[in-house]
Order: C-alpha cells, then structure tokens, then sequence
C-alpha cells in the first residue's frame, strides 16, 4: 500500500513538473490572428486586414477590439495573447469609417468605456462587460482619430489622440469618463522628424505608459499603409507635457521580413512583463492588408524603453496562468 502510494506521488510529480517545463518553453510566432474585410469606403471597392488593436485584461482573459469592416467591433478572446477567438459584435454604427477602438475598465464603477473614431470623429460609449453590446454616449471630439485614455495615479483622467487631417498628437484633459474639462487641449507632437514624414506627414496612435515617474507617450508615424509605417515614443515630467522624442526613434519599425508595424496598444502578462500588441502589413504593398502581432516591450537600467517587431520566428511566450493552448 505504502509503495502504490509512493509511486502515485511519483507519477504525480513528474506530471506537474513536466508541466512545468513544457509551460516554460512555451513559443509563439507572429502573425497571432489574421482577419481580412470587404468594405467600401471613400466611393471605393476595397480588402483591408484587421488592425489598430486594443487589448485589456480582465479577469484572467484578454480582450483585443479592433478596426474591421468600419462598421462595428468585435471583442476578440484569449487565455494567452496568443491564440484568438473572435467573439460578439459589442459596437456598431450606421457612420462609415469606424476605427481604432480604445477600451478602459473603471473599477470604481466597474463599467467599461469605449473611445472610437467614426467618420473622424471620436466618441465613447458604455458597457457592463468586456463582450456586451456598448450604449452610445456621443461625441467627444471633432476631426480626430485614435482616441486613447489614461488615468494617472492621482485619478485625474486624460484623453490622447490625433487631429485629422493634420495628425497631430493632442491631450484633454477629462472632467469624467464621459465629458471633458473646461480647459482647451494641449499640443504634444507634430510629424517633423523624417521617418515621421515618409510618403504623408504622420503622428498618430497614441498610447501613454509611466515608469519610474516618467510618462513614455508611444506612437506610430509615417504612412499607415506603407511599409515605413513604425513606433517610436517620448517622454516627459507631465502627461501634458512637453514631450521629449527619444533620439533612437523609431525603436519598432520593419526589417527581417517584417512590413509597416504600428498601432499599438501595451498589457502585461502574469509576471507583469509588458507586451506590445500592434499589427503589422501583409507585404510591401501599398495597401491595407495586416494582421495582429505581439512582442515584448522593456525598460532598460537607464528608463530607455525598447522594442521589437517579428514574423515567422519562434519567441518566448507570454507568461499566463494557464498553459498556452
């Protein structure tokens, strides 16, 4: 009896401890998800792949909305970040044109707020849940596009995004969720350096982190359906700057087969490392053929934030609770 059981615990522990070890040598590749949509827009006929991804976490899944077919969003979902499961429509609209959604859980309210751009103009609605349908509040923003929000640790809130059609980065400062202050916003960042400039004169797609007391503003530049398309960021003391641009920008940008990465939106897996989730272009082409990419973004001794993007090659997965399917 002693020696069955001795031997169950045996078996157990090799189970859980090769577990372990097929856990940690877990690899993904990029793309994780492709999705492409028929559209008409702009009085033309076209095919554009799924981009500009937003992703939360939110008890233990990850949700990751995104422009489609520019007339509604999916919520699309994960255990990992890497294998993905489109799921309910959660926004729709009869505006051509909706793009590049921005969701933020409040935990005060435990309500989730959605900031889209629709027919270049932003608005938010409102959700119970990460995959419920969104109730329209209304616009917040005119002749804007890529609507991101930021709560900083004091609770103030701040809303970052991109004139259009000048594609310049703008903050407001934000009374709640839903309405904004008073006060007009605050320029932060014009396309002035080269790869900024490349094909069309491009800031956009702002995505601010804090490390350390620093505020890292992320953003892509170029032109978004170009190969040139890339991420650099900035810093500064002040959410509302100025901004400083990092002067080895842009530190994710195409090479070794990789094409036009941008648009991205950072989490953190379970060992809090933090992940960059952006899409990337098909090929080449002049066009708007993507997919959904991850990589590692991090911070070296010196606060110098680093990135990368790849394709087709084999990396460390994310850490996740489960294991990676």
């Amino acid at each position: 009896m002693i020696s069955v059981y001795r031997d169950t615990v045996l078996v157990l522990a090799i189970s859980i401890l090769a577990a372990a070890i097929a856990h940690a040598g877990q690899t993904y590749q990029n793309p994780v998800y492709e999705e492409s949509f028929k559209i008409s827009f702009g009085g033309q006929n076209m095919t554009i792949g799924i981009g500009d991804p937003t992703v939360i976490l939110h008890n233990g899944k990850y949700y990751l909305y995104a422009t489609g077919d520019n007339k509604r969003f999916n919520a699309y979902v994960s255990d990992d970040l890497i294998n993905w499961e489109k799921g309910s429509v959660v926004f729709e609209t009869s505006t051509n044109g909706l793009w590049a959604p921005d969701v933020f859980f409040n935990e005060e309210d435990r309500k989730f707020y959605l900031y889209y751009t629709a027919g270049r103009r932003i608005g938010v609605a409102v959700s119970d849940t990460p995959d419920g349908m969104f109730k329209d509040k209304g616009l917040l923003v005119s002749d804007a596009i890529d609507a991101h929000m930021f709560r900083d640790d004091d609770g103030r809130l701040y809303l970052y995004y991109a004139t259009y059609p000048s594609l310049n980065i703008y903050v407001q400062e934000m009374e709640s969720f839903l309405t904004k202050k008073a006060a007009p916003p605050v320029k932060l960042l014009a396309p002035t350096e080269p790869w900024e400039r490349k094909h069309i004169l491009v800031t956009e797609a702002p995505w601010l982190i804090k490390h350390k007391g620093v505020y890292c503003l992320i953003y892509s530049g170029g032109g978004s359906d170009s190969m040139d398309y890339a991420m650099g960021y900035a810093t500064s003391k002040s959410p509302t700057g100025p901004f400083q641009r990092h002067p080895g920008n842009p530190i994710i940008k195409k090479g070794g087969g990789v094409y036009g990465p941008g648009h991205g939106s950072v989490t953190r897996d379970r060992k809090g490392d933090m992940w960059m989730v952006y899409h990337q272009k098909q090929d080449a082409t002049r066009d708007w053929m993507r997919f959904i990419a991850i990589d590692p973004l991090w911070f070296d001794d010196q606060g110098v934030l680093h990135g990368r993007a790849t394709r087709d090659s084999e990396h460390p997965a994310p850490v996740v609770s489960g294991r990676n399917k």
